[in-house]
């Protein structure tokens, strides 16, 4: 592949992938449709977290990386396995509620973590520190949404409307401080508005909230959890969790990792109650690892990655995505898995159609992707749920 063709998959993926099982399951208990986005900062490495352990060239590649989960990786379909450390996501995935895909990148041709991220946040095909492509999806359905971090990530800029919070380590201040300010406040709207918004956001975390409040991830996925449950609850959250970047020791610390990841979300889903049939998880990275191990125990910066979708309001159990082998005659730049699908297509079909997104809308959500009506055979979205959805390409 040149790097030219590379970056076409910015705006067009293939027309051959293995789409028919990126249903949304409409049966499910009806409510407010969720969407929880996870970035993990670093470039997760998409081959020692979805295995393909059918690939004869993945034992040469990884003698050290591969040997050390061969025996106990979680099998899914089709030759395809999860790290060990997955279990809870291995279970969701055999309750179909579970979508991993293969070979997949945002377009970005370089290797560096920072401007990958943000090309990826902005998803529109080059970096843009002011829009994201999830603040836009909020903004043109008027969602309540909120990130948990200490500043509003790129991926949810554009609409003004966005909350943040994070656990502090600071003291509470008294609440006769904050009746000061809401009173020095109370002329201006905006300010006004701002800060009761956030006194109602830390009376909710705080009643559900750990003792600890050391910003672990399964604690913030908890009080994002506690943030979006019941009508009242935002409708959408961003959640963040870094150290991905495993150039040396990879198996010990993705084991860490990857278990961290997987506490997290078990508990997100615990925490939404009834609210998770409802409910989208994306889980994505700003790039992939090199297909053959260093001489560290790690891999360094590659190309195409994994996304997973989960929730109750997937129909899982199966992997997408077409796979483009491990030969070197198959690698990007004989270093790199090669990307075979844009991550802007399956984002943008997801959100087509959990929140009913018109092609106009995600037009402006994802102005490089290809958007086309569903047509007889495409057979995207299952029988069980409404027939206006769209799929991207």
């Amino acid at each position: 592949m040149k790097r030219r063709e590379l970056c076409r998959l910015a705006g067009v993926s293939m027309a051959a992938l293995s789409l028919p099982a990126l249903m949304l399951a409409k049966d499910a208990e009806q409510g407010s449709p969720k969407v929880v986005w996870v970035l993990l900062r670093g470039a997760l490495d998409p081959l020692h977290t979805l295995v393909p352990t059918f690939d004869p060239h993945l034992a040469k590649l990884r003698p050290t990386l591969y040997k050390a989960i061969k025996q106990d990786v979680l099998a899914l379909s089709d030759g395809y396995a999860l790290h060990p450390s997955l279990v809870n996501l291995h279970a969701w995935y055999q309750a179909k509620e579970l979508l991993p895909v293969v070979a997949v990148s945002s377009g970005y041709s370089s290797r560096s973590h920072f401007d990958g991220q943000d090309f990826l946040e902005a998803g529109l095909g080059h970096i843009d520190h002011e829009s994201g492509w999830l603040g836009r999806a909020v903004q043109a359905k008027n969602k309540r949404a909120l990130a948990i971090a200490r500043a509003t990530p790129i991926s949810l800029r554009s609409d003004a409307t966005v909350n943040t919070w994070y656990p502090s380590r600071l003291q509470d201040a008294s609440m006769a401080t904050y009746e000061s300010l809401l009173k020095l406040y109370e002329q201006d709207e905006q300010l006004s508005t701002l800060l009761q918004n956030g006194l109602d956001l830390q009376q909710q975390a705080n009643s559900m909230q750990s003792t600890q409040r050391q910003g672990r991830f399964v604690d913030l996925a908890r009080s994002c959890a506690s943030l979006m449950v019941g009508p009242e609850g935002n409708d959408c959250a961003m959640l963040e969790l870094g150290g991905w970047d495993t150039h040396k020791g990879q198996a010990n610390r993705l084991a860490r990792g990857l278990n961290e990841l997987d506490k997290g979300l078990a508990v997100l889903k615990e925490g939404l109650g009834s609210d998770w049939q409802n409910t989208v998880v994306i889980v994505g990275t700003e790039f992939g690892r090199t297909a053959k191990e260093n001489g560290t125990g790690g891999t360094d910066h590659g190309t195409a990655s994994a996304l997973f979708f989960a929730g109750g309001a997937i129909n899982g159990g199966r992997v997408l995505g077409q796979w483009p082998g491990l030969s070197e005659r198959a690698l990007f730049q004989k270093r790199d898995l090669r990307p075979t699908s844009n991550m802007y297509s399956w984002l943008a079909t997801v959100l087509g159609e959990h929140w009913q997104m018109s092609q106009q809308e995600l037009a402006q959500v994802f102005p490089s992707a290809t958007t086309l009506a569903n047509s007889d055979g495409l057979n995207l979205v299952s029988s069980r749920s409404q027939s206006n959805s769209i799929r991207v390409i």
